[in-house]
């Protein structure tokens, strides 16, 4: 089963995602961004499901570090941010998708497989 690690300080939104890749994925949290990088250091993902604001490093700060490191691990940014300026500053810090929240089921599942190539 693949891993997703889903970077999220919110725990209503980390609940919904959880309940969208419950049957599909097992799925990791990190509560910030800094936490992301240092979960991924240690362990294999597949995929990060990164939400951009979060405490102590945001998700933007934490892709570009990731992408440095691990440049074949796909991210995706989930915001409430929906703003094309949000899409643009998501892509160039290496997201491969932009989801805005609330994130649909169906359209975050559609993301994460052709990304996955499932």
């Amino acid at each position: 089963m693949k891993r997703i690690l889903i970077a999220e300080d919110n725990d209503s939104n980390y609940m919904l995602m959880t309940y969208i890749l419950k049957n599909h994925y097992e799925f990791f949290r990190a509560h910030n961004g800094q936490e992301a990088l240092e979960m991924i250091r240690k362990e294999p993902y597949d995929m990060v499901l990164m939400d951009l604001k979060m405490p102590i490093m945001n998700g933007l700060e934490a892709t570009r570090q990731m992408k440095a490191e691990f440049p074949d691990l796909p991210v995706v940014a989930i915001t409430a941010n929906a703003f094309d300026s949000d899409r643009q500053q998501a892509m160039e810090a290496g997201c491969e998708a932009f989801l805005s929240k609330p994130v649909s089921a169906m359209q975050c599942l559609g993301v994460l497989k052709g990304i996955l190539g499932e």
